[in-house]
């Protein structure tokens, strides 16, 4: 599939859209580290796209003490695929997620 067309202008309005989408991203990520989000109130604004787009591998990796091999880890026992996002997750795999994660 081709890329469309875009101006000059349209190009640097559409990178600087996905920057600032990037910062929130990593500034609802840095929340979670810090303890100022929980994970469950997190997963409950999972309908915001901002919080909606973050991949569940980098979800689990944003809490202390979870690297790559544990959210790996976890994700295979709940039956979650490595590129899942927080907005395709089911009740289900919320639940199970949740109670990894506590």
């Amino acid at each position: 599939m081709a890329l469309p067309q875009m101006t000059e202008e349209q190009r640097k309005a559409a990178l600087e859209k996905a920057a600032e989408t990037r910062r929130a991203r990593s500034e609802v990520r840095e929340q979670l580290k810090t303890g100022k989000l929980s994970a469950k109130d997190a997963l409950n604004r999972r309908d915001d796209p901002i919080v909606g787009k973050i991949k569940v591998t980098q979800f689990i990796q944003s809490f202390p003490g979870y690297g790559k091999a544990k959210a790996e880890k976890i994700m295979e026992e709940i039956g979650i695929p490595e590129n899942r996002r927080l907005a395709g997750l089911g009740e289900n795999q919320i639940a199970k997620l949740l109670e990894a994660l506590s």
